[in-house]
């Protein structure tokens, strides 16, 4: 479902990649564990449609992701090493905001999606300034959940979460892997996942 081929990346005079190749297939997640400055969070950006490779291709379904953008991103979940929140809006708020750019979404679906993020406790006219890093995090992870991207692709998803939270990211990935869908990680230490369907990757020469 997802293929990169032959991408080469530059980020000035730095050839970060170098006819990089790797694909994804439905249940499938890669971890990439690469070292800081190999160009993890740009291949991200690069398949997301942020930024451009100098060559090389990325496929969606069979079909570059440049002929239909619209239907590629509404497959795609994004998440930046940030968590993209508006500070002054509450945590509802921000999920309500993010989710009509896409779909309708039900009050209580964001009500369980909050719930099962761990965040069941928050007053709803909280700002989410207010919150802590990690509860910050958690509300991007509803996020991503509420979106029914097939494709996900997030980078250090774990930054900032106790023992807890890192349970609730697992549980996450492993409930979008089991309905077929895909993930593609950015990350310092791999995430423990149960599934056998989960790839990792320490360099990029050595991703496939």
């Amino acid at each position: 479902m997802l293929e990169v081929s032959e991408l080469h990346l530059w980020r000035g005079d730095r050839h970060l990649l170098r006819g990089l190749n790797l694909s994804l297939a439905p249940g499938e997640a890669m971890q990439l564990l690469w070292p800081n400055g190999t160009g993890k969070t740009s291949l991200l950006r690069t398949i997301a449609g942020f930024l451009y490779p100098e060559s090389g291709h990325v496929r969606w379904q069979g079909q570059s992701i440049d002929q239909d953008r619209d239907a590629f991103h509404r497959d795609l979940a994004y998440q930046g090493h940030g968590t993209a929140l508006k500070a002054d809006l509450s945590a509802t708020e921000n999920l309500r905001f993010a989710c009509d750019l896409r779909h309708e979404t039900s009050a209580a679906q964001i009500h369980d999606a909050l719930d099962r993020v761990g965040l069941q406790g928050l007053r709803p006219d909280l700002p989410v300034r207010s919150l802590s890093a990690g509860q910050q995090r958690r509300v991007s992870l509803a996020r991503v959940m509420l979106w029914k991207a097939r494709l996900w692709l997030l980078d250090e998803p774990a930054s900032n979460l106790d023992a807890s939270g890192q349970q609730i990211l697992r549980d996450l990935l492993e409930r979008h892997l089991r309905g077929g869908g895909l993930a593609l990680l950015a990350a310092h230490q791999a995430v423990p996942l149960d599934s056998a369907a989960c790839r990792l990757s320490h360099s990029p020469g050595a991703t496939a």
